[in-house]
């Protein structure tokens, strides 16, 4: 008996060992007709034979016999001795018939025993070939399972290499692109600084070359009016209103930033030249007096730059040249 193969796949489950009640009642009824058997056997060969009793005459003897004589009445002979009977001869027994010991029936239950061995050795030998045919299987699908795992593994890292190159390349490309505009952009710094030092450069010169026109006009009317009646017009020094210098002072306040110690001893003061345009727009800042703080006095001057261009006066016009002072109290 072949218990069927599992179903590739399907856990294994133990088959239910058959119930015993029939071998039992099977093995009492076959040791119940032996006992029968014996029993029969036993009491036929018991049965005592039938004894016959026969007496056989010997009939020659009696045909034999002479007849009796007649009466003489001579002395009667001795009378002849009548003969004896024949002794009972008893039939000679049957012939005894042989009994053939009855064979022996197997042991039921060591047959049993012997089956189940059988079984359940054929059913183990089953399941570890069930077992070893789960395993391959088993095997089979971790290795298709690593195999996959391994693929998908490495094209998650082909994909986040290429998504890493992209996004190099991309950084990369922005880098360009921000170097280039920066490269521009100084460029274009550049141009516009250039622009801006030409412009001021023209409008010096053409400042210098009024301030020399202007100064050989005074000179040419000064030297006419001491041979003549003195109709030139006299040459006197600017004058700066106060309104004005406040204005520009106060833009150049606001303008300097200070991040150092104000509390120091005394009042510190840093005095600057400016040289500027018709337009406000300052050329230079020369210092004239230090404060004794390099600090402040660097301030002061990135303060008098940063309020550019400076304002003008009422009527429009502005002061070419002209001295500015900032105290440090006057920051706070």
């Amino acid at each position: 008996m072949s218990a069927a193969l599992p179903t590739p796949g399907a856990p294994y489950q133990v088959p239910p060992e058959p119930s015993r009640w029939p071998s039992i009642a099977l093995a009492a009824g076959v040791h119940a007709a032996l006992l029968a058997f014996l029993w029969i056997g036993v009491s036929w060969q018991n049965t005592e034979p039938v004894s016959v009793e026969a007496e056989v005459w010997d009939m020659k003897i009696q045909d034999a016999a002479p007849p009796p004589p007649p009466p003489v009445q001579e002395t009667a002979p001795p009378p002849t001795p009548e003969p004896l009977p024949a002794p009972k001869v008893a039939p000679p027994p049957p012939p005894p018939v042989e009994v053939k010991a009855a064979p022996k029936p197997p042991d039921i239950a060591l047959e049993r025993e012997k089956q189940r061995k059988l079984q359940r050795e054929e059913e183990r030998k089953e399941r570890e070939l069930a077992e070893r045919e789960e395993q391959k299987r088993q095997d089979l699908a971790d290795k298709k399972a690593r195999e996959k795992a391994d693929k998908l593994a490495a094209e998650k890292k082909k994909k986040e290499q290429d998504a890493a190159d992209k996004l190099a390349e991309k950084r990369a490309e922005e880098l360009a692109e921000k170097k280039d505009a920066e490269k521009k952009l100084l460029a274009d710094k550049k141009k516009a600084a250039d622009k801006l030092a030409k412009a001021k450069a023209d409008a010096e010169a053409k400042v210098l070359k009024d301030i020399r026109e202007a100064d050989m006009r005074r000179i040419t009317g000064q030297a006419s009016g001491n041979g003549t009646s003195g109709t030139a017009p006299k040459s006197t020094a600017p004058r700066l209103d106060a309104s004005y210098q406040a204005a520009i002072a106060g833009k150049v306040k606001r303008s300097t930033n200070f991040a150092g110690d104000t509390s120091v001893p005394g009042n510190p003061r840093a005095e600057f030249v400016v040289e500027q345009l018709p337009t406000g727009e300052i050329i230079s800042v020369r210092k004239t007096r230090s404060s004794g703080v390099p600090a402040f006095d660097a301030a002061v001057e990135r303060g008098i730059n940063a309020a550019s261009p400076l304002p003008k006066k009422k009527d429009g016009t502005v002061e070419r040249s002209f001295p500015i002072g900032v105290a440090m109290k006057d920051l706070e």
